[in-house]
């Protein structure tokens, strides 16, 4: 199979080249970058003139969360903004290894009932990806609450000597089956109290095998800095890679997020330390995040019963967080359809409630916390500021998910990087060649991803070719796999493995 893509303008190349350049793909790889005016491939895309870039590489995304690499393999939403790779495993949740069968560390995403789990290994996974074609390129971290829950199930627990050592030797194994390194989740319930020296000594062995460490940071808004200072010392203690994962500046904490920035950007040059984010002004929230700290107490189990307690649920009412209900929308639940793209002004008028916080406890009590929430809590004029930052990379933080799948999609999940290349392209905030580095050759290096990340003769042919901010066609190994805003309907993506040790 081959593949000649014409009459484009290269960026991402280790050399400069004149506008008008071809390229040749034979089979999985760049063949040949120059003029073929004789040449005859299988396929022709003309570029009429527009960049070709190498692939982008999306740091953190969520579609093995959503389970949507199963029931979704397309995964058209990352093709149509030129995404080739995608990297989940993040905020400490992955879908191996799975020491005893169970996917409960992910179900705060979704309902893990919808797939048969036929893996146990991060080995074993890789092989069922392997078959199970992907429209897209799949690495992953292993998740900090995927393998500490299956050691001590729900309680929320210091590990003991010998649970860190069984820990460690496990998450040593995966590092040997190819995990791109080490995450955690330490803002959600089951790793909010995990020790720092627990966090250091998994980050030395995530060092030790050349891994890197990302986080979702263990405490937000006011209390950012406290946790990113903890982050940073454990990159300078470890000297581990390190990524903070969806590090955006929250509303009400606007000071805080700027010193922030300030102490990453004060790091020595020999510190591997990164941030990633978004260009749009809206997370996606698990419900049980906006109960009070005191009320995530234990386990999904023990919430639902705090907010069905007749007593306790109006500790609960009177300490649940100031929302403006027209900014908080449900996306998912699990079993109730029908609240979906709700604001929670809308529940307020369905409940018969006046009151907000009446509203969000109903709603919890419905649902049974099953439900993810969009909620715009983000200043959208410092998102400029942290794109800008030499240690940012971009990231979606979502899933592609499948049309009949119920769900209320964030932008995000299918404009990400088309609005980053229209921000440097159209807007001009940074030069489009320090953009496309960001997103290609700077995300290929720190994970270590091979012959990736770079257009050159030999290397692995994902491209995306675009003009405007508008992706005109996107090449996963080798194959159009989107052009003209249509899928091709090929499934060409790999799982790929670490290659660091």
């Amino acid at each position: 199979m081959s593949l000649l893509i014409k009459n484009v303008q290269i960026l991402g190349a280790p050399r400069e080249f004149a506008g008008g350049v071809d390229v040749f793909v034979s089979g999985d790889t760049i063949s040949a970058i120059g003029n073929f005016p004789d040449k005859r491939a299988d396929q022709v895309f003309d570029g009429q003139g527009a960049y070709l870039a190498p692939g982008f590489i999306d740091v953190n995304t969520d579609s093995d969360h959503y389970l949507s690499i199963f029931d979704n393999p397309a995964q058209i939403d990352f093709l149509r903004q030129g995404v080739t790779t995608i990297i989940g495993g993040q905020c400490g949740s992955s879908l191996a290894p799975l020491l005893y069968g169970s996917l409960e560390s992910i179900q705060k995403w979704t309902d893990v009932s919808k797939v048969n789990v036929g893996w146990h290994t991060l080995e074993e996974l890789l092989k069922i990806l392997e078959k199970k074609p992907l429209g897209v390129n799949f690495g992953t971290f292993v998740g900090h609450s995927t393998i500490r829950r299956a050691l001590i199930g729900e309680s929320l627990r210091d590990l003991t000597k010998n649970e860190l050592i069984v820990f460690t030797e496990t998450l040593k194994r995966t590092f040997l089956e190819g995990a791109m390194g080490f995450s955690t989740g330490l803002g959600y319930v089951h790793s909010r109290e995990t020790p720092y020296n627990e966090i250091k000594s998994l980050a030395q062995a995530t060092k030790n095998f050349q891994g890197v460490y990302s986080t979702h940071l263990r405490k937000s808004g006011k209390e950012l800095n406290e946790s990113v200072d903890e982050t940073i010392r454990i990159s300078q203690e470890t000297g581990v890679s390190v990524m903070i994962n969806h590090f955006m500046p929250l509303l009400g904490a606007e000071t805080e997020y700027e010193d922030a920035l300030d102490s990453i950007q004060a790091l020595s040059r020999e510190s591997d330390f990164h941030f990633n984010l978004y260009p749009f002004e809206t997370s996606v929230l698990p419900l049980y995040t906006f109960l009070p700290t005191w009320a995530q107490n234990g386990g999904m189990e023990v919430m639902v019963s705090n907010v069905m307690d007749s007593w306790l649920k109006e500790r609960i009412i009177k300490d649940l967080p100031k929302i403006n209900p027209a900014d908080f929308v449900v996306a998912y639940t699990i079993g109730n359809d029908a609240l979906i793209g709700q604001s929670l002004a809308d529940l307020m008028n369905f409940y018969y409630i006046k009151d907000s916080r009446e509203a969000l406890i109903k709603l919890m009590q419905t649902t049974r916390l099953r439900a993810s929430i969009l909620y715009k809590n983000i200043n959208a004029g410092l998102i400029r500021k942290g794109i800008l930052h030499p240690r940012s990379m971009i990231s979606s933080n979502a899933a592609s998910l499948p049309l009949t799948r119920h769900a209320e999609q964030p932008e995000r999940a299918s404009a990400t990087f088309s609005k980053f290349i229209k921000l440097a392209e159209v807007e001009n905030i940074m030069p489009l060649k320090a953009a496309i580095q960001k997103i290609t050759l700077e995300p290929a290096r720190k994970f270590k991803l091979q012959k990736r990340g770079e257009i050159r003769e030999g290397f692995f042919a994902d491209l995306v070719c675009f003009k405007n901010g508008e992706i005109k066609c996107t090449v996963v190994n080798g194959h159009l796999a989107f052009k003209n805003n249509e899928s091709q309907e090929v499934l060409a993506g790999r799982p790929l493995k670490h290659h660091g040790y």
